[in-house]
């Protein structure tokens, strides 16, 4: 027997749940198939524990830094099978209400693997569904064959479920996830090593923000190897051996891959690309007719906030009549370390590459809080300003609260404020974010090097 729909979603996650939601509102017949557990990558292994063990680890800097404020206390001790137990409980939370959403919503939630018989037709299992429209949404696991033997090394899913932490690790990568659980696992009594291949970790971001990640996570006590990545990993014993570029062998009883994400398009019937992602054109339409991928299976912009608006708005041209793509121009993005860092715009090099002289503001300090105990954390901001007309390009900025300023800034980005924009807004006192207002004097002036 087959099931008729206008819509069929793969993937549960927060792109494939709110294309699906929104879809329904608009009136739409909709299924949505979902092979592990409804609320995706993110919500349960992701973005939200992560940022849970994040506090974790920050209770440990806030105890230290209490002292310097007049607190006196028991030497603090931190229970990971606790913390892995209460955010267990919040996963759960979470996927049940995610749960409650689609029953109310309307949209049939149909449990297993879905794989494309056509443009129009998913299987999964003995059920055999068509649709109208069919929105792929399945995201991306952990690569698991980067190198001879990673497939022994944890990731970032075994992490989070860990009731116990080693005495010592390392990490295998320089990226977002790699980045943050060594700020984490530092902070956490964890004696942590980072192998990575650039000069700095978190390619792609700003260099004021690469060197400020490096310093700091070098405060925290982590072990970088920039340029050294292991040839092949082996386990042992006592746990696993990373054999290096230079014949040494360092050996660890545990070792984090953090060595990248792959689009989760394995068996799902629909050609990608050379990395195994979902192409799309600029309406998220593959080659196949009537059926469309969003979020990190085109491996475009992968973020959680991207994959939700491009579900939304692919429902709205399809079923609400009003057309509509999503400007992934100005798309901000953070670092969950400690401190956190956060970014909004083209970074200095990618601003003069696309041919903009610019004025660069910047300042370095330490909070009021850091110099009131003694602390060395430091606080570091940045704006490009295009010298030609004055708008702002970019915020850079890394220290306590980064993301939730960065968020706020975004919005006078995308209406196009000028520096003089932020010159005339009165200052909040005191405050970390008041800075982005009192930049008076540019640092520097830069031009693209054809125009130097």
């Amino acid at each position: 027997m087959t099931e008729s729909y206008d819509l069929i979603t793969l993937g549960a996650g927060s792109g494939g749940m709110a294309a699906s939601r929104r879809a329904a509102l608009h009136g739409a017949k909709v299924a949505i198939v979902e092979s592990h557990r409804v609320g995706g990558t993110c919500v349960l292994r992701g973005c939200v524990p992560k940022k849970q063990l994040m506090y974790a680890a920050q209770f440990g800097d806030a105890l230290a830094e209490a002292r310097g404020f007049g607190w006196t206390f028991a030497a603090p001790s931190f229970n990971m099978a606790q913390w892995a137990a209460a955010k267990a409980a919040e996963a759960a939370r979470l996927e049940a209400l995610y749960r409650d959403l689609l029953q109310a919503s309307g949209v049939t939630l149909v449990e297993g693997w879905g794989c494309l018989e056509g443009p129009k037709t998913v299987v999964v299992g003995n059920r055999r569904l068509t649709a109208r429209h069919v929105l792929i949404a399945t995201g991306a696991a952990p690569v698991t064959d980067s190198l001879p033997g990673i497939e022994h090394c944890a990731t970032s899913d075994g992490l989070l479920d860990l009731q116990t932490l080693p005495e010592r690790a390392a990490i295998i990568g320089g990226g977002y996830i790699a980045v943050e659980f060594a700020s984490m696992l530092s902070r956490l009594g964890v004696a942590t090593t980072m192998f990575f291949r650039d000069r700095a970790p978190l390619r792609g971001f700003d260099d004021m923000l690469r060197d400020a990640a490096s310093a700091a996570l070098q405060r925290a006590g982590v072990n970088l190897c920039p340029g050294l990545v292991p040839q092949r990993v082996q386990q042992t014993a006592n746990g696993l051996r990373l054999v290096l570029a230079d014949t040494r062998e360092l050996e660890f009883p545990w070792v984090l891959n953090a060595t990248g994400r792959r689009p989760n398009t394995s068996g799902l019937g629909v050609a990608v690309d050379a990395h195994g992602a979902v192409p799309v054109d600029d309406r998220w339409q593959t080659a196949l007719p009537g059926v469309y991928a969003i979020g990190d299976v085109t491996n475009r912009k992968n973020l959680t906030p991207v994959a939700i608006a491009e579900g939304r708005a692919l429902a709205d041209t399809l079923f609400g009549a009003t057309p509509r793509t999503v400007d992934l121009g100005l798309v901000p993005s953070a670092v969950f370390m400690v401190p956190p860092m956060a970014s909004v715009g083209p970074t200095e090099s990618d601003a003069l590459a696309a041919g903009h002289v610019l004025k660069v503001f910047e300042t370095d300090f330490r909070t009021m809080k850091q110099a009131f105990v003694g602390g060395h954390e430091r606080t570091q901001m940045k704006l490009l300003v295009d010298a030609a007309c004055d708008r702002v390009l970019a915020v850079h900025m890394m220290g306590t609260d980064a993301p939730e300023i960065v968020q706020a800034l975004t919005v006078a980005l995308t209406a196009g404020a000028t520096k003089a924009d932020f010159d005339r807004t009165m200052a909040l006192h005191p405050t970390v974010a008041e800075e982005f207002v009192l930049m008076r004097e540019p640092a520097r002036m830069v031009k693209p090097p054809a125009a130097a």
